[in-house]
């Protein structure tokens, strides 16, 4: 039997009784006709890696070929499922169904809310969304825009649940028509019913930890709260309250209502929040293909901010260039 070497590889330590650099290629569960391998700082040509002895304290380098660009996996999960893009669109108000399909691509969006309406029996063959967004390839999430109670909310997932399947679905139960705010009594009873028939909801809430903390426990899947009132395009009002919802929060956290452009939707995400859910801001802006790709690196910039941990705040200034030794 070989006697054990102690080797580094690729920054690691690690013992081996591999003879050849072939062997410990083969140890590590790789094809030696995949990679290319450097050892003491000297590329050892593949044809030779089955001749050339492994010694003790050897360092080698082994790479292959990935697919190139960033593979940066920042990817987020909702009840078990796994997406990369922490942006969801809504499907109304836009222009007709082309330009939502068109918006929706240039966002990178993998879910898109959806309003459950009645069929226009009067001209069964009216184009429908799901002719311009393929359900198979972008998720739909049933929500219930328009409803002012529990009742009426949970009759509609049901509906859309028998229509389509799906039980991942976003829950909105309305106080009032003038602002739009949740009413958050029949908030909690719907979410309590809902989680029991089996439904994953997602849903829109006040921006209060506490009611967020309420909702969690009855059954919510993610909590969202609103950044304004729907349609405002106010961008976020109390990022004080949306933050102690991201630090109390054991399920994703998804600002929802009151984006207006994309620095609010980048405020968002610095804020911790695991997504951004808008409509209006896109549908409405004058080049809504244009607004649909600045949410998306919006979004992608303020993750990427809230990650790397932001300078600290100072009442005073501090000079980037040292003063001493001035000329």
């Amino acid at each position: 039997m070989n006697a054990l070497l102690t080797v580094s590889v690729n920054g690691e330590t690690r013992r081996t009784s591999a003879p050849t650099i072939a062997a410990l290629v083969q140890e590590l569960e790789l094809d030696p006709a995949k990679v290319a391998v450097e050892r003491n700082g000297e590329i050892v040509p593949r044809s030779t890696l089955a001749d050339v002895p492994l010694a003790d304290g050897d360092t080698l380098e082994i790479v292959h070929f990935v697919g190139g660009g960033d593979h940066y996996d920042d990817s987020w999960e909702v009840a078990g499922r796994r997406f990369s893009s922490r942006l969801i669109v809504g499907t109304g108000k836009y222009k007709d169904f082309a330009q939502n399909a068109a918006a929706l691509d240039a966002s990178g969006a993998e879910i898109v809310t959806v309003a459950v309406r009645r069929v226009n029996v009067s001209d069964p063959k009216a184009p429908m969304l799901t002719d311009f967004i393929d359900p198979k390839k972008v998720t739909y999430l049933p929500n219930t825009a328009g409803c002012f109670t529990a009742d009426d909310a949970i009759r509609t997932l049901r509906l859309a649940r028998e229509a389509g399947g799906w039980d991942l679905v976003k829950l909105e139960v309305l106080g009032e028509a003038r602002t739009l705010y949740p009413d958050m009594r029949e908030t909690l009873k719907a979410t309590e019913v809902l989680a029991k028939e089996g439904f994953l909801p997602m849903v829109y809430c006040t921006d209060d930890p506490i009611a967020a903390k309420q909702l969690e426990e009855a059954g919510a899947v993610a909590v969202m709260p609103l950044g304004a009132p729907i349609g405002s395009g106010l961008g976020i009002q109390n990022r004080v309250t949306i933050r102690l919802i991201v630090e109390g929060a054991s399920v994703p956290v998804l600002v929802d209502a009151g984006v207006g452009t994309a620095s609010d939707a980048a405020v968002a995400m610095e804020l911790g929040c695991d997504g951004v859910l808008m409509n209006t801001a896109i549908a409405e802006a004058k080049d809504p293909i244009r607004m649909a790709r600045a949410m998306k690196l919006a979004v992608e910039a303020g993750r990427h901010a809230y990650l790397s941990g932001r300078m600290g705040t100072r009442k005073y200034a501090d000079p980037s260039s040292p003063l001493a030794g001035l000329i």
